[in-house]
């Protein structure tokens, strides 16, 4: 965590607040109550539901100070109101010559879900497509080689 700044949508940062607060109002307490119940079996030391929850916690509470960090270094960012694929929006592009179409939500690093459609602003595909507008034919240039790809539509996304 020795980032200074994490950029993050609106949405984004909204998502890691509420982590936060479940992760420090739902699952420490249910953490506690497996805590509790391992420890009524009785011998600590052989006692696997007692060694699983002190895992638990231990994740748990890593999770939230790196939730309470990224969140008091979040820089918030604002979409722009232009055509241009910019941090925020989504993009529709077709990679060429095939035309298979893809949809991308440009996103900060810590919010990036590539499974879910949610790329990093610091991914190849990202960085190729930034600034550009509908239209436009970029090459994107990846650690398997470049492609060209022509951006569809830019999405502005209600927060």
């Amino acid at each position: 965590m020795s980032k200074s700044r994490y950029e993050l949508t609106k949405e984004g940062y909204k998502k890691f607040v509420e982590e936060l607060e479940y992760l420090k109002v739902v699952k420490r307490k249910e953490n506690i109550q497996a805590l509790q119940e391992a420890r009524a079996q009785g011998d600590l030391s052989e006692n696997a539901e007692y060694d699983a929850a002190r895992d638990e916690q231990a994740q748990i509470e890593a999770r939230i100070v790196e939730l309470e960090y990224i969140i008091k270094n979040a820089k918030i960012i604002e979409q722009d109101n232009t055509d241009s694929v910019t941090i925020g929006k989504e993009v529709i592009f077709q990679v060429l010559p095939d035309g298979e179409e893809e949809k991308y939500h440009i996103v900060g690093s810590e919010e990036a879900d590539p499974f879910n459609g949610k790329i990093s602003i610091n991914s190849p595909v990202s960085q190729g497509l930034i600034g550009h507008e509908a239209g436009e034919v970029v090459v994107i240039s990846a650690p398997s080689g470049t492609y060209e790809v022509k951006i569809i539509k830019v999405i502005q996304r209600k927060n």
